[in-house]
């Protein structure tokens, strides 16, 4: 979203000349870390009129790159990040993660029951829902028609697709999609298994054309990728945009995930942070992030206020008896091993 940060800059630039001329600005600001592409920039100008605060934004593209980025510094500069749910746990075991309570947040009420008791955030402490789906992949139905439900078409594509791959740069997702491929345990530890994913990911990588999340709906779009491992939001978007694709469903199993919004620890404008979440819980703010985003919100009542095209979109609406698996956190000692297989995919 560097539109949204060139604009945004821009817009701060002419507030701090209107402050010093003595004229009125933004009582608070508001510092977001977020992925690309995920939020409205008339929902951000909704809650800057609505609350007097100005909201600058930074992204990020991985999970992974999330975590780097605050390792090396960045905690304390934000207030809110949106990881998914894995990452959320990793979060709070590396202590950077803050709490509020139910009198904080005054619209916790409005988050779907199935998403209140999450395993990496019981009774919701420090995050809120923010959107989930599925990840999979899609397949461009004028370049292949054979069928698409399986996780061969990624790791071991007939001719069509060879060479016309690209795969998301997420370790999490990639390798958990490879491990249902092969039917092994998340975070296995057995080494058998573990060389079984290193060889099916080190020769699948002779079909990829990239690595690529920031890409993925584009090169799907333009037709510089066949198959692309993609977000289920991405793929109705490319839809969207012209794209004949399709979005399956394996039978092997496919991804499910939640992206969250999460109060930071040492967040510089927490006041602000939780109005901003609190914001996000009402029904029609939730649904226009899933007008954007293609995805779904966890939250009750949305439904009035979702365009047609996104309540029906297939990405949606997955076949009744499959069930996706949620990428795992792995011990620190077997992440050792999956982040050596992945350091030397990307090789």
């Amino acid at each position: 979203m560097k539109h949204l940060l060139t604009a945004t800059a821009f817009v701060l630039a002419i507030a701090g000349t209107a402050s010093m001329a003595g004229t009125a600005h933004a009582e608070g600001k508001l510092s977001l870390y977020h992925w690309f592409e995920y939020i409205p920039q008339d929902l951000l100008d909704k809650f800057s009129k609505e609350y007097d605060v100005d909201v600058t934004m930074d992204t990020f593209d991985s999970n992974e790159a999330l975590l780097a980025s605050l390792k090396a510094g960045k905690l304390g500069s934000y207030d809110l990040a949106v990881p998914g749910d894995y990452m959320v746990d990793i979060l709070r075991q590396e202590g950077m993660l803050d709490t509020f309570t139910a009198a904080e947040m005054p619209n916790l009420g409005n988050i779907e029951d199935q998403w209140l008791n999450v395993p990496f955030d019981q009774g919701r402490k420090s995050t809120i829902p923010y959107q989930w789906g599925s990840t999979s992949f899609s397949v461009n139905r004028d370049v292949y028609q054979g069928p698409i439900d399986t996780t061969d078409i990624v790791f071991n594509p007939p001719e069509e697709l060879k060479g016309k791959i690209n795969v998301l740069d997420t370790s999490g997702e990639t390798l958990t999609l490879a491990s249902l491929h092969l039917g092994i345990p998340q975070c296995t530890s057995d080494r058998t298994q573990l060389k079984a994913l290193n060889d099916l990911v080190m020769n699948a990588k002779q079909y990829w054309a990239s690595f690529g999340s920031d890409i993925a709906k584009d090169v799907l779009v333009s037709g510089d990728a066949a198959v692309g491992m993609i977000w289920s939001g991405f793929s109705a978007k490319a839809r969207a945009e012209g794209a004949n694709v399709e979005y399956a469903f394996p039978k092997q199993g496919y991804i499910v995930w939640m992206d969250n919004v999460a109060l930071l620890k040492d967040a510089p404008n927490r006041d602000n942070a939780l109005k901003f979440m609190n914001f996000l819980l009402e029904p029609e703010n939730a649904a226009a992030v899933t007008n954007y985003a293609n995805y779904s919100a966890g939250v009750k009542g949305v439904m009035p206020f979702l365009t047609p095209e996104v309540a029906n979109s297939p990405e949606s609406n997955p076949p009744k008896g499959q069930k996706g698996v949620f990428v795992q956190a792995c011990p620190e000692e077997v992440q050792v091993m999956y982040d050596a297989i992945w350091t030397n995919l990307k090789k």
